[in-house]
Formats: structure tokens, sequence, C-alpha cells
């Protein structure tokens, strides 16, 4: 589970995120929305143990990001807004790497690093240079990392950039199947997504939570997607 309680932070003079609180339970898929600057991406950092919050608290699977941050991070996949890999590695090696840092070793690592190639349909990359690699495969390599040392809570911030739209509805799919049995909360600006695979939507707007609901129930206004947001972040 991913908890926010009245999570502040601020650069200077400007509030970047403003006293909110949110909950994402297992098996729930959380689409975090806003326009561009409206603190999801520093709310994601904050979560992930990259920032620290001016005040509030964060807690991920019962441990506070501040006071526990090595549990937090062995129970949470980040796949931040620019995927950051080292392309002079090859794809298995990369997963390796990765998984070292999570201290998976000998079988268990193998056994990681095949389940989550086949997940994300790598197998024929998996001897390539990631800088050989499009842009679109290399998001999957992304994600891959994120579910390697198999985390009970996902952060994913823009996680279908530059895939094309087989690879988008494949992704789709994962996510939808992930979810089932983790905690999930990403954003994206493609509104169709959340409608697509989320169970909940909360969406900030100048660091604040201007709507947190049941897919279900907006849906039920008879509005769009696109006009609830635009009513909302105007």
């Amino acid at each position: 589970m991913l908890k926010v309680q009245n999570l502040t932070k601020i650069y200077g003079l400007q509030k970047a995120v403003n006293n909110i609180s949110f909950e994402a339970k297992k098996g729930e898929i959380v689409g975090f929305l806003g326009p561009n600057g409206a603190g999801k991406s520093t709310t994601m950092k904050i979560a992930a143990c990259y920032l620290t919050a001016t005040s509030g608290s964060v807690e991920v699977s019962g441990y506070n990001v501040k006071q526990n941050p090595m549990e937090v991070r062995q129970n949470i996949g980040y796949l931040p807004e620019h995927n950051p890999l080292y392309l002079d590695m090859y794809v298995k090696e990369f997963l390796e790497f990765i998984g070292g840092i999570y201290e998976l070793k000998g079988q268990n690592l193998q056994k990681r690093i095949s389940e989550v190639i086949d997940l994300f349909g790598l197998t024929l990359e998996c001897k390539k240079k990631i800088g050989q690699l499009s842009k679109g495969y290399r998001q999957r390599v992304g994600l891959a990392q994120t579910l390697i040392h198999d985390p009970k809570v996902l952060i994913l911030d823009e996680p279908t950039t530059g895939l094309d739209p087989n690879q988008l509805a494949e992704i789709r799919g994962v996510i939808r199947s992930i979810g089932k049995e983790k905690t999930v909360i990403f954003s994206t600006h493609i509104l169709q997504e959340v409608e697509a695979i989320c169970d909940r939507v909360v969406i900030i707007n100048h660091g604040i939570i201007v709507k947190d609901c049941p897919i279900n129930e907006m849906r039920q206004t008879g509005k769009t997607m696109e006009e609830v947001f635009r009513e909302l972040t105007i």
C-alpha cells in the first residue's frame, strides 16, 4: 500500500506540492493526473526516496520513506519520467546489475530475469546493447527493471512514453495484470489510458488534489475524462 499524508514540498517560494493526502491499496491501479508542473513527478520522487518532503509523510507497505528508506526501496519499483539506462550495457547484463543491487543472486536472479524478459517481450532484444534499442524497447527495459525484485508497489511516471500502438496495448495489458496483485500508481497524459486500465483517478493541479474518486464514479457523471480534466485544471 502507498499512503500519502499532508505532503508538502516547497522550492524557494513555490509550493510544488501543497498538503496533499491520498492512498493506493493492494490490487489497485491509480492514475495520477495533472498538467505539467502540477506536482505529479515531485510526489512520485518523494515516494521513491529521491526527494525529501518539506512536511508530511509517505508510507510504502507500512514503511516511512524518511525513517525507513532502505525498506521502502526494497518494496518499491520506480520508473521515472526520463528513463535512466546504461546504454553501453547489454539488456540482460543491465538486469543482472539491477538485480544485484537488490541482492538477488544465482538461480533466483536468473529466474527473475527470465520472467521479466518474457513479461515485457524482450526475448529477441536481450543480447543487444540498450543503446541499440528503439525508444519503445528502452522503455520496456525500464519497466522490466522496476519488477526485477518483485516489489509490492510500482510507481510509474509516464510509463508508456515512446510506445507504438501495438506496444501500448501490450504494456497496458501487463500493467492490468500486475495491478491484480500489487499497488500501482502511474502518471500519464493519455487520458484514454486511464479509462482503460485504472480503478481510481487522482487529479492534482497547482500542487493541490482537485479530484480523487473511483473511475466508475467519474463515468457516471456522463462526462468524458477529457471534459472532467479540463474543468479541474483550468
